[in-house]
């Protein structure tokens, strides 16, 4: 009784499931037509057919992700008309079908051969269609069906970016946001909790907190200081099935920043700074430098520093140097060692921006006391005046005192000093100067009308450093005396006609004066006293430092006298005064009207000759001076000879030379081709030659045979060819030969060494050439017989 209880109950579980699955079927195809109609009673008991569905078939989801060894079963088709014969055939078409989705063209059955993935696909659209298996004839209208895929959390939450970066500012409130995170899930989010996410935090806690539901990140603690710790990396959990457990999960990091802000004041690290700076320094020069440190950073750590307080901040500044940070002190003003040793200053180091959230952690400032020691240096000498002007009178000797420079040294040692003046500036050496005590005295005498003042500089320098050397502009005034008379300021010269009828001043006249203004004007002009009454001419003084000529005669004539020489006395205002006799140049013109005449020609011409006939007589004298020249020159002209040839051959004339020749072995010079064979020479040769002005003396050498025939017949030869030469000049020449004769032993007879050289030859041999040679003979011959008469 039991077991049949038990299978009736397991028959109605099976009962209502496929009822389930029925319905659930029902719904999803309502819309699907029908394929067959069902009979219904008409009008006039006409049978009808209604129109009822054909298919029937069991399930409609498919889950993805299975993995069994066999097909997943979807489904079965089945029409009314099936009577299970095997006569009708099923087919499937559509998405996936034949690849995916497979039928059992005689039952129906529909299997997935492939494992699904929703997030790839959800569904699927197939058609099935019932045709007769014999005649592919269809049975049914085809008729459309969808395939679901059944989702399964098979896919983890995954972030937008696997690494976040934020910042927030350091000191921010709790629950400050600093970032949102975000996640997503490939699973569907309408079936189940399988895309329901929560947030978590794993790590950076107790700092950073999150929202479970958003992802939002927020602050947790109060007052995180930046300068403790700058970066924070927070790692999130996003978590599907809604956090529970089984749920897939998925991380990311987040890398937190704190961001600076002015929190920190500057402060000194130490409380006094030492520095020191040589008195020789120059303004903008660096004495040295103090920081502040400020842990802030950015503009936040921007410190600027001010002198607020000491002895020394007339004498040194302080600017910032913000690529360091650093407050540089530097010298304002010239120091001096010996007047003030050590300065002290108090710098103030304050922020340049401030937060008004955080003003009461200030003040943001810090104090600091910097103490400066002056270094001694080796300073040049210093004058007691920065220039010097000294008067001196022109005039005076060399050694006048003109005035004297004292300097000093300012070092505590206080060096002696040496003086010398830069002689660039006197070149002229007008002045020296006391090595030892500074005195400037004159070297040569001055004169103020040549130069009015003298500007020199004075070099002072300390005797054992030459290196340290002070440099003062020295102005000498040279003071005036009077020392130059007053003179006419132009050479005068007026002219007085022979009829003077007007009264009016021939001529105005002035004066200048090289002295100064107090020995120069007033001028006094006056005649001089031997001339006071002269009856031709007199003086009026203008007292404006002029002077009028005035005529006394109303006539003057030419004929007597056409010049007249008017001396003026001119005396200064100097003391004592200085004056000077200057001459006026008059002459005696005609005058008509505006026609004035005043050369005396007109009245010598009757005396005299006339201006033509002194004419004729330079014409005369002009051409008798030419006569003498072309006389002179045609004199000179004929001392030269009578005939000059266009190309003279030296060779054959006596030429004087202030040098000896090359004797017989200049071969050169010469030209012996035509004496080389006097046998064949037959035509006529011209003879070039000039008057001979000494002889050549035969060349000392070899005797020559006393039967040298050759020599005499063509010398005479030469003879006879040079008498009867129409072109020969009128007066004997000698000719040189350079041919000795066939078989001559006597050397040459040209050279001109012959004369002036001993030997010991014996020329007697030329008493026998004949009277022609006996010049040579004379000369040479008697040699021994000066010798015997000595």
């Amino acid at each position: 009784m039991k077991e049949d209880n038990c299978l009736h109950a397991a028959l109605l579980c099976l009962g209502m499931l496929s009822y389930t699955l029925a319905m659930a079927t029902e719904r999803l195809h309502s819309s699907r037509p029908s394929l067959h109609g069902h009979h219904e009673k008409g009008k006039e008991g006409q049978v009808l057919h209604r129109s009822k569905r054909g298919w029937v078939w069991n399930q409609f989801f498919v889950i993805e992700e299975y993995t069994g060894p066999d097909p997943v079963l979807v489904g079965r088709l089945h029409s009314d008309i099936d009577s299970g014969d095997g006569n009708i055939k099923y087919i499937l078409s559509g998405e996936g079908a034949g690849i995916i989705f497979v039928i059992d063209d005689k039952s129906g059955n529909i299997h997935a051969t492939k494992t699904l993935d929703r997030e790839e696909r959800a569904q699927y659209t197939l058609t099935a269609q019932a045709v007769d298996r014999n005649t592919n004839r269809p049975l049914e209208p085809p008729s459309e069906f969808i395939v679901k895929v059944q989702d399964i959390n098979d896919n983890p939450p995954e972030f937008l970016h696997e690494n976040y970066h934020a910042n927030v500012p350091e000191r921010s409130n709790v629950g400050t946001s600093v970032i949102q995170v975000t996640a997503s899930d490939a699973d569907d989010p309408t079936y189940g909790n399988s895309a329901k996410l929560v947030y978590s935090i794993l790590e950076g806690q107790p700092y950073f907190s999150v929202e479970a539901q958003t992802g939002i990140i927020r602050t947790a603690l109060p007052n995180m200081d930046r300068e403790a710790k700058e970066e924070y990396h927070v790692v999130i959990q996003a978590k599907d099935m809604g956090g529970h457990m089984g749920g897939l999960s998925g991380t990311t990091k987040v890398t937190i920043t704190l961001t600076d802000v002015n929190d920190n004041p500057p402060k000194f690290p130490q409380s006094v700074y030492q520095m020191s700076i040589s008195e020789a320094a120059v303004p903008g020069e660096e004495a040295g430098r103090v920081k502040a440190k400020d842990p802030d950073i950015g503009e936040n750590g921007l410190v600027a520093y001010n002198i607020i307080d000491g002895d020394g901040m007339e004498i040194f500044e302080i600017t910032t140097d913000y690529e360091t940070q650093e407050g540089v002190v530097k010298l304002k003003k010239h120091l001096d060692y010996e007047a003030k040793k050590t300065y002290s200053l108090k710098v103030e180091a304050a922020n340049v921006h401030i937060d008004p959230k955080f003003i009461n952690n200030g003040p943001f400032k810090d104090t600091v006391t910097v103490k400066i020691n002056v270094e001694d240096a080796d300073e040049p000498p210093v004058f007691l005046a920065p220039s010097y002007i000294f008067e001196v009178d022109e005039n005076a000797g060399p050694g006048a005192s003109v005035g004297r420079v004292h300097a000093k040294d300012p070092d505590a040692k206080n060096s002696p000093i040496r003086y010398s003046i830069d002689r660039h500036t006197d070149l002229d050496r007008y002045f020296s100067i006391s090595s030892e005590n500074g005195s400037i005295m004159t070297i040569k005498k001055l004169d103020r009308e040549e130069i009015a003042w003298h500007n020199i500089s004075i070099l002072a320098a300390e005797i054992h450093n030459r290196h340290q050397e002070a440099k003062v502009p020295v102005a000498i005034k040279v003071r005036d005396l009077n020392d130059n008379a007053p003179k006419f300021s132009d050479a005068y010269e007026t002219t007085v006609c022979e009829r003077r009828q007007s009264n009016e001043p021939l001529i105005t006249i002035t004066a200048e004066d090289k002295d100064d203004t107090a020995n120069g004007p007033r001028f006094i002009f006056s005649l001089p006293p031997e001339i006071i009454h002269n009856p031709n001419f007199t003086l009026r003084d203008n007292r404006d430092n002029t002077a009028s000529v005035i005529t006394r005669r109303t006539s003057f004539s030419r004929q007597m006298q056409d010049l007249y020489l008017l001396p003026i006395v001119i005396s200064d205002g100097g003391s004592p005064a200085l004056s000077s006799t200057n001459t006026l140049t008059i002459r005696v013109c005609g005058c008509d009207g505006d026609r004035i005449s005043c050369n005396p020609e007109a009245y010598t011409l009757n005396a005299g000759l006339s201006t033509g006939a002194l004419i004729a007589i330079l014409a005369c004298i002009v051409i008798l001076l030419v006569i003498v020249v072309l006389f002179v020159t045609l004199k000179r002209q004929k001392k030269e000879p009578l005939i000059v040839f266009e190309e003279e051959d030296v060779r054959e004339n006596i030429i004087t030379y202030d040098d000896e020749g090359g004797g017989e072995e200049d071969t050169e010079a010469f030209d012996i081709a035509t004496l080389q064979n006097p046998d064949g020479i037959n035509g006529f040769i011209p003879r070039k030659d000039i008057k001979p002005e000494y002889q050549y003396m035969p060349r000392p050498g070899l005797r020559p045979a006393p039967n040298s025939v050759d020599v005499d017949d063509f010398i005479n030869t030469r003879i006879q060819e040079a008498d009867n030469d129409p072109t020969a000049p009128p007066y004997d020449s000698i000719q040189i030969y350079g041919y000795e004769g066939r078989g001559s032993v006597a050397g040459s007879l040209s050279s001109l060494e012959s004369a002036t050289t001993d030997s010991d030859l014996d020329y007697d041999y030329l008493q026998n050439w004949g009277p022609r040679f006996k010049k040579l003979a004379d000369l040479y011959g008697s040699k021994d017989t000066f010798e015997d008469d000595s």
